[in-house]
Parts: structure tokens; C-alpha cells; sequence
């Protein structure tokens, strides 16, 4: 009995207490029995306002904690800081003193960021610069800290654009900032679409929830079988040494990251919109088949949208947009995107994946300006020829910065693409597919699964919904059981969760 008692007690403690090497994942088996319990109690107090969101908030706080341990201090200081300042913003008499409230968090929020993210690199650039040598010290990096950090600062101006009104309650800007399904990787959230939800009454029907297991279904799938499995077994493996392999093999490496980072953050993304819809919290599409995409600027309307449609709306515009000038327009376009770089990471590879994205957008932009007739029809409205070769060569430009954004170091970004334009050696395929064969048959699942219509996606749901809680339930089984089929003994973490 006592034993029992004891490894109850051991279990328990290992439950919650942090552990670095154990986050809470969306894809862990403890998650999935948390969040039964928490859905259970979550409906017990449908009626109970106050009590479901302070209920929540304490998960979601917990949930942090198991990702980053006391740095959820931080969550709750900005949040802190943001709620007086947006009542401080809403009670200012003047322009300038709205302004300079704005200033002052800005001042808060991207200091916070800039310690956490780059004071390293500034370090280590200031060392560099004066060829001095530069000593390392460790900053761990709190997991989702640009995410919550860029929802506060949304909420923020948007009080002072007039298009909302501060919060009444500490407890509802809380709970919009720590909300878990989208708390450590996105979606980034707006404060306008989420706010209005909050104290809304939960409600989720048939077609809720039919849609919620299917996207977690599928984020499932995406991120623990197709993701995790090709990049253990070979998309590390290139870029962990590129010059050991042939160029056809680097080349395959990229294909295959590009489909690893899609189906890890978009299955992210599946699972919390997913979670937040069995909820009755409704977020908006994160990901729309970027691969699809038949130009750059198609491809940012699909890609990460709730953060490339924030940069927009909070730094390209701000900057001007293209409201000053095709030249201002074209610089406005290179800032916001190379500073979109910078915010992924401190690194030169970082800034460089958004200049060569802001460069592409920007070419793009010429294009349509300078040949208005040629340009006149894009998107969906191409001719089906001029689609397909713009699919291809938006793909591989993708690709060629996604080199810069997987490898570890420049010189490991030029080792890939040496290898691939002077090793190619294609004479490699027929071994290569065969020594890696579950690698290429999820791989091709993967892409065959991408460029499927959205029709059949619509009709996959539609037959999710009609099988009904049992079906659903045993449809979750069947997923969780090839999960680990495919699991690897390490944890792998959520690409995005270092940003």
C-alpha cells in the first residue's frame, strides 16, 4: 500500500513539476488526458462564466509552465502591463499622449523580446565587429514568447486605431493572452475576434465538432507520423552533414523539409484550432496549401496567414504600404519581410530568408505594375499552363530559402547547395528511394495529400461529422494507435516552438 502511495505520489509530482526534456505537447498522451479532464470540467461550468475562464486560465498557465517553467512570469506580467496600459491609452486626452502610451508599450513588450531573442547575437555581432572574442552565456529562450508578445502588442493598437475598447475585466485580457490552444505557436490570435467570444455562453454543434476531430486528427498525422518520421530518419541527416551526400540526396533533404515544416506547424495549428473549437472558440485558418501557391505573394496569403497578415496590418501599413510610391512601396515590402526574418531568429540565415522574400514579393509587385496586361489575371484566374509553371518555380524558390532557414550554420547552407549543383549524381535515385523507402512513401502521402482539391478535404470533414461521437472516438484510436507506429524514442519538439 504504501508503495502504491509512493508512486502515486512520484507520478504525480512528474506531472507537475517542469521538466525541459518532457514540454506538454499537443501530441503527448498526457495532453490528450489532461485535456478529457479539463473538457469535462470546462462543461460543468458552461453557465458559470467567471469561474470557466478563471478555470481555464489557471490550465493554460499550468500548460506554459510545463513548456518554459517560470518564465510564465512573463505571460503574466505583459499581460499586467498591456491591460493598465490599453485603459491608460483609452482615458488619454491628446494624440501625443496616446502615442506615447503606445511607445511605452512597444518599449515593454519588444525589450522583453529583443533580452530573450537577440541580445546574444547583438553581442556576439558587437564582438565580431571589433575582433574581440566573445565569451557565450546561456539566455533560454521562454517557448512561445513572440506569439503572446505580438497579441498583446495587436490589442494594444488596436485601441489606440479606435477599433476596440480596452477589456473591463483583467481576468478576460488574461485569459485572451494565455488562452493554450494557441499560446506557445499560434495562431496568432486578434484581440478583435477573439474578445467577443470570451464571455459568450460555450456552444458547439454536430459540424463543431466533426470539424474539431478532424483538424486534430489530421494535425496529428501531419505532425507525429508525416513530420516527426521524415526528419529523424532523413531530413536531419542531411542537414546535419551535406557533404556526405549527393547532391540528389541534398535535394531530397529540401523537398523533404519543406513538407516537414509544413506538416509540423500547420499541424500545430490543425490541433489548436481543433482544441479551441470543441471549446466553441472559433480561430480563423492558419495555413491554406501554401505549396499551391503560383507566386510569392499567393504564397504569403497561405503560409503562417495570422502572422503575415499581422506584419501587414501592423508593420506594413504603419511603414507606409503603398501608399507613398512604387519605390517606398518595394522598401516597405523588403523591412517588413526582412524584419519578419529577424523575428524568427537572431541570425544572419534569418535575415537573409526575408530579404530573398521581400525581394521576391517586390519583384512581384514590379511585375504587375510595369506589365498590367500580361498580369492582368493571377491566382486562380491563370491559364492552367502558366499555374503549373508558376506552382513549380514558387516552390523551389520557397525551397532555396527554406535552406538558409533549416541549416545550422552559413556554411551548412553552402554545402547543401554545392552538393546539389555540383554532386548530383541522379544514378543514386533508385538506391536512395529503396534505402529510405518509408521516408519517400510518406513523403509522397504527404504532397499527394497537399495538392489535393479543397473539395476532397471539404468531403473528408463532411464524412468525419457523420460518423458520429463513436465513429469520432474511434477514429481518434485508430490515429493515436499509428502515432506510435511511427513514434520515434525522442521528443520532438514543435519547430516553432523556438520562436
Amino acid at each position: 500500500m504504501l508503495e502504491m502511495f509512493e508512486t502515486v505520489t512520484q507520478n504525480l509530482l512528474r506531472i507537475l513539476s517542469y521538466n525541459p526534456q518532457e514540454p506538454l505537447l499537443f501530441n503527448s498522451a498526457l495532453f490528450l488526458f489532461l485535456y478529457t479532464g479539463v473538457l469535462i470540467v470546462y462543461g460543468l461550468l458552461r453557465k458559470k462564466g467567471l469561474a470557466r475562464i478563471l478555470f481555464i486560465t489557471a490550465f493554460s498557465y499550468y500548460f506554459y509552465y510545463k513548456s518554459s517553467g517560470l518564465y510564465f512570469f512573463i505571460l503574466l506580467f505583459i499581460s499586467l502591463s498591456d491591460f493598465a496600459i490599453g485603459h491608460a491609452i483609452a482615458r488619454a486626452r491628446t494624440l501625443t499622449g496616446k502615442k506615447a502610451l503606445v511607445a511605452l508599450s512597444l518599449i515593454v513588450d519588444l525589450g522583453i523580446l529583443f533580452y530573450f531573442k537577440y541580445t546574444y547575437f547583438l553581442f556576439q555581432t558587437i564582438a565580431d565587429l571589433v575582433h574581440k572574442p566573445f565569451d557565450p552565456f546561456d539566455i533560454i529562450l521562454p517557448v512561445g514568447i513572440s506569439f503572446f508578445t505580438f497579441q498583446s502588442i495587436s490589442y494594444i493598437i488596436d485601441i489606440y486605431r479606435d477599433r476596440i475598447a480596452p477589456l473591463k475585466s483583467w481576468f478576460d485580457y488574461n485569459f485572451y493572452l494565455s488562452f493554450f490552444p494557441q499560446l506557445v505557436a499560434g495562431p496568432i490570435v486578434r484581440a478583435r475576434d477573439f474578445i467577443p467570444q470570451i464571455r459568450q455562453r460555450p456552444f458547439v454543434s454536430k459540424e463543431m465538432t466533426g470539424r474539431a476531430i478532424f483538424l486534430i486528427a489530421g494535425g496529428l498525422v501531419k505532425k507525429a507520423v508525416i513530420s516527426d518520421y521524415i526528419s529523424v530518419n532523413f531530413v536531419d541527416r542531411i542537414f546535419d552533414n551535406p557533404h556526405l551526400y549527393s547532391g540528389i540526396e541534398n535535394l531530397a533533404g529540401v523537398y523533404g523539409y519543406a513538407l516537414q515544416i509544413y506538416c509540423d506547424f500547420s499541424g500545430y495549428s490543425d490541433m489548436a484550432i481543433g482544441l479551441a473549437l470543441l471549446m466553441g472558440f472559433h480561430f480563423n485558418i492558419n495555413f491554406d496549401a501554401p505549396y499551391k501557391s503560383a507566386t510569392v505573394t499567393e504564397f504569403w496569403r497561405r503560409w503562417h496567414i495570422s502572422l503575415s497578415s499581422w506584419l501587414k496590418d501592423y508593420l506594413y501599413i504603419s511603414l507606409g504600404g503603398n501608399r507613398k510610391g512604387r519605390v517606398r512601396t518595394y522598401l516597405n515590402l523588403m523591412t517588413t519581410m526582412t524584419l519578419g526574418g529577424l523575428w524568427h531568429g537572431a541570425s544572419v540565415r534569418f535575415v537573409l530568408w526575408g530579404i530573398i522574400h521581400g525581394a521576391a514579393l517586390s519583384v512581384h509587385k514590379m511585375v504587375l505594375t510595369l506589365f498590367p496586361r500580361l498580369t492582368k489575371k493571377t491566382g486562380a484566374e491563370m491559364k492552367p499552363w502558366r499555374r503549373a509553371v508558376g506552382i513549380v518555380l514558387t516552390f523551389h524558390l520557397v525551397c532555396a530559402a527554406w535552406v538558409l532557414f533549416r541549416a545550422d550554420s552559413m556554411a551548412t547552407a553552402h554545402a547543401v547547395f554545392r552538393q546539389i549543383f555540383t554532386a548530383f549524381h541522379p544514378e543514386l535515385l533508385r538506391g536512395m528511394v529503396t534505402g529510405y523507402g518509408w521516408v519517400f512513401i510518406l513523403m509522397a502521402v504527404g504532397y499527394i495529400a497537399h495538392f489535393l482539391p479543397a473539395r476532397t478535404d471539404n468531403a473528408l470533414r463532411r464524412g468525419v461529422t457523420r460518423l458520429g461521437i463513436v465513429g469520432q472516438a474511434a477514429l481518434l484510436v485508430v490515429v493515436i494507435w499509428i502515432v506510435i507506429q511511427f513514434k520515434s524514442s525522442e521528443v520532438v519538439p514543435f519547430i516553432y516552438f523556438q520562436f
